[in-house]
């Protein structure tokens, strides 16, 4: 049995996505704005987090940056469900240590295959690499231990959902993966349970971390109809 946090102002939403995810067997908790929600993080320790972006004293942009700084606390995956849903909304959240996005309204059949893979990943992410060296390709070096990826003499930190996605191109370098294969392989979502979208916004952020020119990337390529590439060198 998982443990979830849903944290939105809106009473109604709350009522629903609670009266759901119960019905699927998991236990709930709620609050109302982001220090609440905070404080409450650090006492029970979810299993997943559902966040709104606006709410009261702290926006859930805020929270999840808060969460992502926090060891106990930075692997814990975080479904955005929101209203906002233009391109720059989405990158933000990404940007901010989200794992998934839903624009309000929503199916909730599809919230609830969104977050049984998400606690389906949360369940197998004990710390795969732990016992490995970093792993390398090309100029690319990426730690297991800090999450975090050198370039050069750059160091960048990366979310929980880039550094799996980095993870699992570097340990397949120069071979195409479909936006369907990587959602499937990297974070376990079933071929209806996730937008192929997902994967554009997070190769978009981890293209900005690694590489020069995002526009113009030299390591994580698009090939065209038929997904990503990783090249080594």
């Amino acid at each position: 049995m998982s443990q979830i946090l849903i944290v939105d102002d809106e009473a109604d939403l709350v009522w629903a996505v609670g009266q759901a995810l119960r019905q699927e067997g998991h236990t709930l908790r709620v609050a109302y704005d982001g220090n609440e929600a905070l404080e409450l993080c650090r006492y029970i320790l979810p299993d997943l987090i559902i966040l709104d972006v606006s709410m009261p004293h702290m926006d859930g942009l805020t929270l999840c940056r808060t969460l992502r700084r926090d060891p106990g606390l930075a692997e814990v995956p975080v479904l955005f469900l929101t209203g906002r849903d233009m391109i720059d909304d989405r990158l933000r959240g990404f940007e901010a240590g989200g794992d998934d996005y839903m624009v309000k309204p929503f199916d909730l059949r599809e919230l609830k295959a969104r977050v049984g893979a998400l606690l389906r990943r949360s369940s197998r992410s004990a710390p795969p690499l732990a016992e490995h060296g970093a792993l390398q390709v090309g100029a690319l070096s990426l730690n297991p231990q800090t999450r975090t990826v050198r370039i050069g003499d750059e160091v960048r930190q990366l979310t929980p959902a880039e550094f799996e996605l980095l993870t699992f191109f570097m340990r397949h370098p120069n071979e195409v993966y479909s936006s369907e294969q990587l959602l499937r392989h990297v974070w376990g979502y079933d071929p209806d349970a996730a937008e192929p979208g997902l994967v554009r916004w997070h190769v978009m952020n981890l293209r900005n971390k690694i590489e020069r020119d995002p526009a113009r990337p030299a390591y994580l390529c698009t090939v065209p109809r038929h997904g990503y590439i990783l090249r080594n060198g």
